[in-house]
Formats: structure tokens, sequence, C-alpha cells
């Protein structure tokens, strides 16, 4: 592999860490909204009646 190539690698994987990261942090903020606000969402089979 060229050097080029590998810096182009480096920095695809770089990307896809930030990436990760922000989807952890996002479901994280997800998870914490969904917590403060309660489960009030209605089950699915409830709400077909």
């Amino acid at each position: 592999m060229s050097e080029e190539q590998s810096k182009n690698l480096s920095r695809e994987e770089r990307l896809a860490a930030k990436l990760r990261e922000n989807l952890r942090r996002r479901k994280a903020q997800g998870r914490e909204m969904q917590s403060e606000l309660g489960d009030n969402r209605v089950p699915k089979d409830d709400a077909e009646g």
C-alpha cells in the first residue's frame, strides 16, 4: 500500500471512530431525555385496540 493510501485509510478510520463516538453520545442523550420524560409511550398492541 502506498503512503497516500495509508494516510487515507487512517483518516477514514478516524472519521469512523468519530462517527461511532457521536452515535454513542446521541443515544445516551436520547436515553437520558426519555428517562426524564418518563416512558409514556403506548405499547403497539394496546394502541391497535
